[in-house]
């Protein structure tokens, strides 16, 4: 590919892969950091798609090369926490406060609520790389895990591709703009969750409470057993 328009702000690094690669640097890049390898695998979707909008690439192909090397590197994320991953915590978590007791409380949190972790996780840093390796230590099943990153990915590569083919550079100006506010986005987030927390908390000690009243209630109201007649004294 030809030297392209300089990309913007935080595009920069990623415009010589492009340049060169094109659509090989994609699969790559997202591919490797799907597995936990630290790569800007969204920067180089996001300039990717910039790319689309001036016609240097065709966006379906970024699309569809993003969304597969997004699934099958999360899917060898699986596998190596799968088969290797719990005996790594197991030795050396203890280094990084990784103990074996935070470990099943991880399982067992991701036995009630890992569906819905996988789908958001492809929109968090840090998530984005490690949930496919974390779904695997946990034992996931990974057919559940399959459709779940997939609805994840598709979600993921759905929104900053087109975002980001739509806005074109303008994108990255909105960004910078947006960055002033991030201390006041990140306190009504924590506001929001601290909410949520206190009212799901309020909920659940209340069914308890009505929980615990109904089974003391058919005690307290069962009739009580007549008493036995008096035996009569002979004469």
């Amino acid at each position: 590919m030809p030297p392209s328009t300089e990309l913007p702000g935080f595009l920069h690094s990623v415009a010589p892969l492009l340049d060169r690669w094109g659509y090989l640097a994609i699969a790559a890049v997202i591919g490797v950091e799907s597995f936990g390898v630290p790569a800007p695998g969204q920067t180089i979707m996001v300039a990717a798609s910039i790319y689309s909008g001036t016609g240097r690439l065709n966006i379906y192909v970024v699309a569809l090369i993003s969304f597969i090397a997004a699934v099958v590197g999360d899917n060898i994320g699986y596998w190596i926490g799968l088969r290797g991953g719990r005996k790594v915590v197991d030795r050396f978590g203890k280094y990084i406060f990784v103990t074996p007791e935070r470990l099943e409380k991880a399982e067992q949190f991701f036995a009630r609520r890992g569906n819905r972790i996988i789908v958001v996780a492809r929109f968090i840093d840090g998530l984005r790389q490690l949930n496919g390796v974390i779904a695997g230590i946990t034992n996931m099943p990974w057919k559940t895990f399959l459709i779940y990153n997939a609805i994840g990915a598709a979600l993921w590569v759905g929104w900053w591709t087109t975002v980001s083919y739509l806005l074109g550079s303008n994108l990255v100006m909105i960004m910078e703009h947006a960055h002033r506010y991030k201390w006041l986005a990140i306190g009504l987030g924590v506001a929001a969750v601290a909410t949520y927390v206190t009212l799901h908390v309020r909920h659940i000690r209340r069914r308890r409470a009505r929980a615990a009243a109904a089974a003391i209630a058919p005690t307290s109201a069962a009739p009580a057993a007549p008493a036995a007649p008096a035996e009569e004294n002979p004469v």
